[in-house]
């Protein structure tokens, strides 16, 4: 702890936040009994307001142990609800709305599956509609919606992280409580704990009064070498996923209870959190030093650092990342939010700086943290298929023949519902704005008029990432438009006819 007080300390998390990028970051940290914790930077640029332990952030994933802690009192309660256990088929608990795509899934998948990633079911982030749309996506819609999302591997045969179960996890608490989720965290988390500055979705918060609190979401743009500001945005077809908006003095409050076993947390549910369910290290070579592959538990990550387990998870959504996490052997723990994606980076290097430093491991033997998360991050962002989109872009396209009029208009999958295909600038382009993380879509035509390459940009954030993408013709008239949107091959949609 008296690292956390030297000199040195604010000067590294400053050096880091140059680095990284991050306008602003909030540490709590708790050893025993003694807590620490203090902001550094800002928590908006403009006006500018200094970022303290008590400034709001949208922690995104990080909030996932409180959606498993709140499956976990339902396991725990066998007077109210018996039937709710983690070995219970999802279906039984969800009767006609938990259906998913592939035989054998709906009977199969149990709340233990669903709560640590092994469903078989790929992300589909790009599938539910945030508050924006037309009609925009629930906790109950999003769970009927499975039925239309395809599966891509056995169940139980690996590990694939899924937000759309975290926000089916809510829907089965609400359903069994009778309480919307964002109640039942009130009544069983953030009262008991005193988290009075915690809640579920930014409206929800400022609605008592905390909306000054609230930081600033940026992204870095590299080439203009300059920040790009905007609101925590709501969430509600993503809670449980994420959307909780706490300070890390508050969220410290949910760590130390977990930690200890502290009410509401007692010895079954925190087994229940913390029993290792699914490797999610798949490459054993991909590890960090001196440290075993990650194992994913229930909305909780387990690793051992020099034979010391470690408990955590971290967030990052546009705008805001971060990270909790404790170590029981030291009764060590800590929460780290920022107000960029790539804070998570930071809250990352902090946090092993940490354990490191309460360890009492010389310096001389430390890793270097700082470089582990810059090197990890090089290689995703070195993604060989990104780089081969690249040249194609700069070197083997062709030119476009047909008049892009053939191509717009409207195209409909039953999982992602609806796409516009329009005209923007003589180009393609797709408004999916609409979308929980949302995005839009420019072409570029690649070749025989129907493979294009687009650029799909966040509209909170100044990025540019490649999506390979076809058209269908039949008789010079497109009938399908294929968008490779996830790491799960082509996502088809059926072009609608005109009335």
């Amino acid at each position: 702890m008296d690292y956390l007080h030297s000199p040195h300390f604010p000067s590294h998390v400053e050096e880091l936040m140059n680095k990284h990028h991050v306008p602003g970051i909030a540490v709590a940290v708790i050893e025993g009994e003694r807590i620490f914790s203090a902001g550094y930077g800002l928590a908006s640029l403009d006006p500018p307001k200094p970022c303290t332990a008590d400034t709001l952030f949208d922690i995104a994933s990080s909030s996932k142990s409180l959606t498993a802690a709140s499956v976990g009192l339902l396991v725990r309660d066998n007077d109210k609800y018996p039937d709710v256990q983690y070995e219970a088929a999802m279906s039984n608990l969800l009767p006609g709305d938990f259906v998913m795509s592939g035989q054998g899934y709906t009977e199969g998948v149990t709340v233990d599956d669903i709560l640590s990633h092994r469903t078989g079911l790929p992300r589909h982030d790009d599938s539910y509609l945030n508050p924006r749309a037309a009609q925009p996506d629930d906790a109950r819609s999003v769970t009927r919606n499975l039925r239309n999302l395809a599966v891509t591997a056995p169940i139980r045969s690996k590990y694939m992280y899924n937000n759309i179960m975290y926000t089916v996890a809510t829907y089965l608490v609400e359903k069994k409580s009778g309480l919307t989720f964002a109640d039942f965290l009130q009544e069983h988390f953030f009262g008991p704990l005193e988290m009075h500055s915690t809640h579920l979705q930014p409206e929800r918060t400022r609605s008592f009064g905390l909306g000054d609190r609230i930081a600033t979401g940026y992204a870095w743009d590299k080439k203009a070498e300059s920040y790009s500001g905007f609101e925590a945005l709501d969430c509600p077809e993503a809670q449980g996923a994420g959307s909780i908006i706490t300070s890390v003095n508050d969220y410290l409050k949910w760590v130390k209870a977990m930690m200890n076993q502290e009410h509401p947390i007692d010895e079954e549910v925190y087994k229940g959190l913390i029993k290792m369910r699914t490797f999610a290290t798949q490459d054993p070579d991909d590890r960090d030093p001196l440290t075993s592959p990650v194992v994913y538990a229930a909305g909780l990550e387990t690793f051992y650092y020099r034979g010391h387990m470690v408990i955590g998870h971290d967030g990052g959504v546009s705008g805001f990342g971060s990270r909790h996490f404790f170590v029981p052997d030291f009764k060590l723990g800590g929460a780290i939010f920022g107000n960029t994606g790539d804070a998570g980076d930071i809250a990352t290097i902090l946090s092993r700086e940490l354990i490191d430093e309460v360890l009492g491991v010389p310096l001389s033997e430390r890793p270097d943290w700082n470089k582990v998360v810059t090197d990890g991050n090089l290689k995703y962002e070195n993604d060989p298929e990104e780089k081969e989109m690249r040249r194609v872009l700069r070197e083997d396209t062709q030119p476009q023949k047909m008049p892009l009029s053939v191509y717009t208009g409207e195209y409909w999958n039953p999982g992602y519902r609806g796409m516009t295909v329009n005209i923007k600038d003589k180009k393609l382009f797709i408004d999916a704005t609409d979308r929980s993380m949302g995005y839009t879509l420019v072409f570029d035509h690649v070749r025989e008029q129907t493979e294009y390459i687009a650029h799909l940009s966040g509209f909170q954030a100044a990025s540019d990432y490649l999506v390979p993408a076809k058209f269908m013709f039949e008789n010079d008239r497109t009938t399908k438009l294929g968008l490779e949107l996830e790491d799960n091959g082509f996502v088809w949609f059926d072009r609608v006819e005109e009335a």
